[in-house]
């Protein structure tokens, strides 16, 4: 259980709490070790929280944190199922259109000191790369479509900063790139997804070889971990029980049950 050592390592626990405060809009970065200054967060269009940023000036690590869909907006989007050709900062492959969307929308100001007419990857960007140059270095984690585009985000970076992130890891996260998307992802060696049961939206979208997901996959199922398990292998051993309680297992509170067998490997 080589990955499952590695994470563990990594504080899979801390990633899993931080990624179920992200809904919450009170937040108290010093009970968490992170700085008083050390937070900064990232508007939607509407104005809703999206993104936290967290450091701690004495630690190299930055952690950008990034909700899953929690609007019936965001929701809508994880229908525009097409492939959107993405060029940013040197990438050059095809994403969802949707969650390409969520990345592009404009991000309103949190402060005075904010400037207008930002989308958010220009805005997170903007509070990041003054800490890259400060030789901090960057760790992304998300739930559901926050852990897709923490993907593209940090891949990214990755092409604009090389060697500034320190790794990637998801929570119920759907795929987000085609076939040009998984070959050109610079990050494969530090991304972990974690999948929790049966999580039905980790199958998304339902789209056969469209869609193909990044990194190495661990899969927290009847009281086990298992590592890079297929998609057609996870389905037929989930389907009954999607019948029966299909989404039971896609809230964050499941994965953070779930952490407690990473501490008995």
């Amino acid at each position: 259980m080589r990955d499952v050592k590695k994470l563990k390592r990594y504080q899979y626990e801390r990633y899993a709490v931080l990624c179920n405060l992200a809904y919450s809009e009170q937040f108290s970065q010093s009970r968490y070790a992170f700085s008083l200054q050390g937070h900064r967060i990232v508007k939607n269009r509407w104005g809703k929280n999206m993104i936290r940023v967290l450091w701690s000036q004495h630690k190299q690590e930055v952690i950008v944190v990034i909700k899953g869909s929690h609007s019936v907006t965001d929701w809508l989007l994880n229908f525009f199922l097409w492939p959107c050709r993405c060029l940013e900062h040197g990438s050059d492959y095809h994403i969802h259109a949707g969650f390409y969307r969520l990345l592009r929308q404009e991000s309103r100001p949190s402060s005075n000191e904010e400037a207008l007419g930002l989308s958010v990857h220009e805005r997170l960007f903007a509070i990041l790369i003054p800490l890259i140059q400060e030789g901090k270095r960057v760790s992304f984690t998300g739930h559901s479509s926050g852990g897709a585009i923490a993907l593209v985000m940090a891949d990214w970076l990755e092409r604009l900063h090389p060697g500034a992130i320190k790794r990637v890891v998801t929570f119920g996260q759907p795929a987000i790139g085609c076939k040009n998307f998984e070959r050109r992802y610079t990050l494969s060696r530090c991304t972990y997804r974690i999948c929790c049961d049966l999580d039905a939206v980790t199958f998304m979208p339902p789209i056969p070889l469209l869609y193909w997901h990044v990194g190495r996959m661990l899969w927290l199922y009847n009281g086990r971990i298992y590592e890079n398990v297929s998609t057609p292998n996870r389905l037929w051993r989930s389907i009954l029980s999607w019948i029966l309680r299909p989404f039971s297992y896609h809230f964050m509170s499941k994965y953070i049950r779930n952490k407690d067998f990473f501490d008995e490997h």
